[in-house]
Formats: C-alpha cells, sequence, structure tokens
C-alpha cells in the first residue's frame, strides 16, 4: 500500500477515536467523501472493514469489531475501507475504542496537533480590550472628519471598515484599523479644479483635518491612505468617494500624476465569506495564521495577497472541510502551494484587478515549508514539545510549544 495512504487511513482512524462524528443509519452505504476522491481506487474493493462492502449488509459491524480485525492484520486496508469509520451505527464509546486501539502495535499518533491548533487560534483573536480600543480609535477619527465635511459629530456616520476588521481576520497583536470614509460629491468637485496630482492634494487636506484634533499624533497621507498613528493602533483612513455603481467606490492613488481607483470592498468581504463557508470554516482561521508567520517571519508579503492566496488553496485542498486535527498538514501544504506562486498574480474580486505576488517572500516561504514539513513529523509520532518547537519558528510564540 502506497505510503501516504497508509498514513491518511491512520489519521482517519484517530480522528474517528477522537472525534466520533453522527453516524448513518444501519445498512446505508455512506457516500465516498468527496474532498478524498483523488487518492480513493476507482472502484471498492471488498476486504475488512469495506465501507462498501458491509454497507450492503443488513446488520453493518461494530467499529470495534473492525478494529480488533485490524490489529490483527499485518497489513493496513485499502484507501477505500476505512475512511469515514465513524460513520457506522451505532457508535461506540471512546474508551471502547480505545481498548480495541490499544491491542495494535501502533499506539495513537497525532495527540497534540488539535488542541495545538485549537490553542493557537485562540491566542490570535482580538481581546474584547483590544476589540473596544479599535472601535474606539476609529469612533474618534470618524467623528473629527464628519465635523469637518459634514457638520456633525457622529461616531458611525459616512464611513465603514474595510480590510481585516471587515472581514473578521483580525490578529493580536494589534495591527492597523482600515476604514473608509465617504467624501462629499462637492469635495470631488472643488479638487477636479486643480491641475496637479489632485488625489494628493485631498489626502493632505483629510490629513490637515485630523491633525487639528490629534495635534500631538503622528500622522501621513500615504498613496491611498492617511495613517494616524495612535499607541495602540494606527488607523489607516482611505478618503473615498462613492460611484452611481453599487458597492463601487474611488478612492485616491497619487503615484504617477495622481487619478482615482475603482474599488469593491464588500465584492472582497462577501468572496471571503463565500469561500469561508464552504470550506468549513477554516479559511479565517487559515488566514489568521499565515498573518502571524507574516509578523513573526517579517515576510514581505501583503497581507492582502496571503487572504486570496488562501481562499486559492483551501478550495482544492484535500482537508478543506476538516477540523484542526489536519491543520498541521493543511498549513504544511499552504506553504508549498506559495512556493510554486512566486512570480504569479492574484485576481481581486468584484474589479478582477490582476496584483503582482512577486518573489520577495519566497526565501521565507521555503524556510517555513521546510520547517512545517519537520513539525508534521515529528506531530505524526507524537514528539510534542519538538514539533513545538519547529512550529514556533514559523509562527512565533502564540502557536504553544507543549499542549
Amino acid at each position: 500500500m502506497d505510503k501516504s495512504l497508509s498514513e491518511l487511513y491512520r489519521r482517519e482512524l484517530y480522528r474517528a477515536l477522537l472525534q466520533p462524528q453522527t453516524p448513518l443509519s444501519a445498512g446505508t452505504p455512506p457516500p465516498r467523501p468527496a474532498t478524498l476522491s483523488g487518492l480513493m481506487s476507482p472502484a471498492p474493493a471488498p476486504g475488512i472493514g469495506s465501507l462498501w462492502s458491509v454497507g450492503m449488509l443488513a446488520n453493518p459491524p461494530h467499529p470495534v469489531g473492525i478494529l480488533s480485525a485490524l490489529a490483527r492484520s499485518p497489513e493496513p486496508p485499502r484507501a477505500n475501507t476505512l475512511l469515514g469509520l465513524s460513520l457506522f451505527a451505532p457508535p461506540a464509546p471512546a474508551a471502547t475504542l480505545a481498548a480495541a486501539l490499544a491491542s495494535r502495535p501502533r499506539p495513537p499518533q497525532w495527540v497534540a496537533v488539535r488542541p495545538r491548533f485549537t490553542e493557537f487560534h485562540k491566542n490570535l483573536a482580538l481581546t474584547p480590550l483590544q476589540f473596544a480600543d479599535g472601535m474606539k480609535k476609529r469612533a474618534g477619527v470618524v467623528s473629527c472628519l464628519n465635523n469637518a465635511y459634514y457638520g456633525t459629530s457622529s461616531e458611525p456616520d459616512n464611513s465603514f471598515f474595510v480590510g481585516s476588521w471587515a472581514k473578521n481576520t483580525a490578529t493580536r497583536p494589534p495591527r492597523d484599523v482600515d476604514v473608509y470614509f465617504l467624501l462629499p460629491p462637492h469635495v470631488y468637485n472643488r479638487f477636479q479644479q486643480r491641475l496637479w496630482n489632485k488625489q494628493s492634494a485631498l489626502l493632505q487636506e483629510v490629513r490637515e483635518q485630523l491633525a487639528a484634533t490629534y495635534p500631538d499624533t503622528d500622522m501621513r497621507g500615504d498613496s491611498q491612505v492617511v495613517v494616524v498613528k495612535f499607541g495602540t493602533y494606527s488607523v489607516e483612513v482611505v478618503p473615498a468617494f462613492m460611484l452611481t455603481t453599487p458597492g463601487r467606490y474611488w478612492i485616491c492613488n497619487t503615484s504617477d500624476g495622481g487619478s482615482y481607483k475603482e474599488t469593491a470592498p464588500w465584492a472582497e468581504v462577501d468572496a471571503l465569506q463565500a469561500a469561508d463557508t464552504a470550506n468549513a470554516g477554516n479559511l479565517r482561521p487559515l488566514i489568521r495564521m499565515l498573518k502571524a508567520w507574516q509578523a513573526w517571519c517579517l515576510v514581505d508579503v501583503k497581507s492582502f495577497h496571503l487572504e486570496l492566496l488562501a481562499a486559492e488553496f483551501i478550495a482544492q485542498s484535500p482537508w478543506s472541510l476538516k477540523d484542526f486535527f489536519y491543520f498541521d498538514w493543511i498549513t504544511r501544504d499552504f506553504f508549498a502551494f506559495l512556493c510554486r506562486r512566486a512570480n504569479g498574480y492574484v485576481v481581486v474580486p468584484g474589479t478582477g484587478e490582476v496584483m503582482a505576488l512577486g518573489d520577495a517572500w519566497l526565501s521565507r516561504a521555503q524556510s517555513a515549508h521546510q520547517r512545517a514539513t519537520k513539525a508534521c513529523e515529528y506531530e505524526r509520532d507524537n514528539l510534542i514539545e519538538t514539533a513545538g518547537d519547529e512550529w514556533q519558528k514559523i509562527f512565533g510564540p502564540n502557536v504553544p510549544r507543549s499542549v
């Protein structure tokens, strides 16, 4: 049997033990797992524990009986024999399954993966205080601009989150808060009277309005945004004009003499949400972990590019519908996928803009893949702290060394 399929068989065995799933009714042949179809043989073969042969029986054998038979078998079954073991009815108590597994010469493997990556993901979430602080910073900046351009002190009006705060992919330690502020049409008309780089002049005006309220705060106009640097957060304000097409906006681009760039931020949010939903909620955790790698290893790649690449990767991953028990393989495989995308491009949802990826990050991605490959081997063999050392080289201290 192919080594990779043998390992996959064992992994599914222990996943079934550690987290049994709801069984099908007796006598119902379970469907082939779609995400593993590329790994399974074209036609089912009879054998011990085969899902297809026993599924045709009126009273399928109990999982413990299958495990006991497998324990006596010198070779693991083919890939299509035990995947989805927990689909049998009725489910066995975990203690009984553990007893059956105890008779096998190979002990349970990957025991630390699920708790390690579960804890890692928890450690990346913003704390309630960090969330409240970000909301407060945004409210103050928006209130200042509303007073300058609309004559009100409203904190939420004429603005909305974009970036990680809109997509629910923000991580700790806190980075920045990205906000669109919608300027009234007469401001656009006023700046159209200028002869040179209207967009640069517009950013400088917005900066000056904010400086009047925050005189001791460092801020700058930068390409498309005005950055307001607070002690805990930087608020990146994107001055924007609403277009007649729903969900479309013009934002400033100060490069090459200045121009307006059309954006569709809600299309980006919708695309990420759809991809996350289609892949069992695994996209957002993966993105947060990749941001931890980006920050810890000082990777010269944009967070937005990582989001788009992660969505593309997870859609074709055979583990996309699994849980944290498979996140060692998911992260390892992403880094391999990323290495193959050097000097490629991504396409922005909504606008279809093509963005070059370059390769300034390639050596960091190659190193991460090598370390993740080692960590996966250590996880398989339950070398928990040794695996943790490798993961921390990739992701930093937020991923626990031991669990």
